[in-house]
C-alpha cells in the first residue's frame, strides 16, 4: 500500500437490508456490516430496538419498522431503503421464530406463526428486494442474497419437527434461487447456524423445552451471534466472481 493511503473497507460500496435486525444474528450482522463500511437498513417490528441500534451505528444506518409477515410492509421497506440509500445489493433474510414441543402437544397457531415468518416472510423479503439485487448483478457489481436457515434443516431432534421443516424449506429455496439467478451474477448464500446464543430459544413458550435448550447451549459452548455475523460478512466480501453458497457453522463440541 502507498504510504498515506488507507485501505478501503470491504463493504464500503454496499447497501444492505437485514430483516430481524432488532436482536441476535440480525443485530450482530448489521453491526458488522456497518463496521465494514456498508450503509445498513435495519428491518424489524420492534421500533425501539432498531431505532437505538441505528443511533449507535450512526448516519450509515436506517431503522425501518417492518413486519415481514406483511408483504405490503416489505414493499414499503424496500422503497424506503431505495429512497434513502439506493437499491439494496446485499439482503439478509434473517427474521425467524422457533416453537419447540412434542408434535402431539404442539399448538397449531404456533405452527402457523413459524410458517408465516420462517417461510412466507423469507419469500416476500426476496420478492420485495429482488429487483435491486438483480439490477446490481446485471451491472456487474457484487449482489448478495443471504438466507439464514438453521442446522435443524439437516440435523433432527425430537420436538423440532415443524421448525426443522420450515428451515429445510428455505434451505431448498436458497438452492433453487441460486440455480435460477446465479447465471446473472446474483450470489445466494444459505447459512445454517448451529446452537447460537440468541433470543430465539428464549422465546420458546414451553418452560420444559426452554430450559432444555438453555442447558444444551451451556453444555455445547454455543456460538455467539457475532460468530455468525463474521461468517456472513466474510462470504459477502468476496469479489463478484466468487460465491460461497453454503455456510454451515456450529460449535466445535459435537
Amino acid at each position: 500500500m502507498v504510504e498515506g493511503m488507507t485501505a478501503q473497507k470491504p463493504l464500503s460500496t454496499r447497501i444492505a437490508a437485514i430483516t430481524g435486525a432488532s436482536s441476535g444474528i440480525g443485530e450482530a450482522t448489521a453491526t458488522r456490516f456497518a463496521a465494514d463500511g456498508a450503509r445498513v437498513a435495519l428491518l424489524a417490528r420492534r421500533a425501539d430496538r432498531i431505532d437505538a441500534l441505528a443511533a449507535q451505528l450512526g448516519a450509515s444506518a436506517l431503522a425501518v419498522t417492518t413486519d415481514v409477515t406483511d408483504p405490503a410492509q416489505l414493499d414499503a421497506a424496500a422503497a424506503t431503503v431505495e429512497a434513502a440509500f439506493g437499491p439494496a445489493d446485499l439482503v439478509v433474510a434473517n427474521a425467524g421464530i422457533m416453537h419447540v414441543a412434542p408434535f402431539h402437544e404442539a399448538r397449531r397457531d404456533e405452527w402457523q406463526q413459524m410458517i408465516s415468518l420462517n417461510i412466507m416472510g423469507v419469500l416476500d423479503t426476496v420478492r420485495a428486494f429482488l429487483p435491486g439485487l438483480l439490477a446490481a448483478a446485471d451491472a456487474g457489481r457484487p449482489a448478495d442474497l443471504v438466507i439464514v436457515s438453521s442446522l435443524a434443516a439437516r440435523q433432527y431432534s425430537p420436538g423440532f419437527g415443524v421448525y426443522a421443516a420450515t428451515k429445510a424449506a428455505v434451505t431448498a429455496l436458497a438452492a433453487s434461487l441460486r440455480v435460477e439467478f446465479g447465471g446473472r451474477g446474483l450470489r445466494v448464500t444459505n447459512v445454517e447456524p448451529g446452537v447460537t446464543d440468541s433470543e430465539l430459544g428464549e422465546r420458546v413458550g414451553h418452560d420444559q423445552w426452554r430450559e432444555m435448550l438453555s442447558e444444551r447451549k451451556a453444555q455445547m459452548n454455543s456460538l455467539t451471534a457475532t460468530d455468525i455475523a463474521d461468517a456472513i460478512a466474510d462470504a459477502v466480501s468476496r469479489r463478484a466472481g466468487v460465491h460461497i453458497r453454503e455456510l454451515v457453522v456450529h460449535p466445535t463440541t459435537p
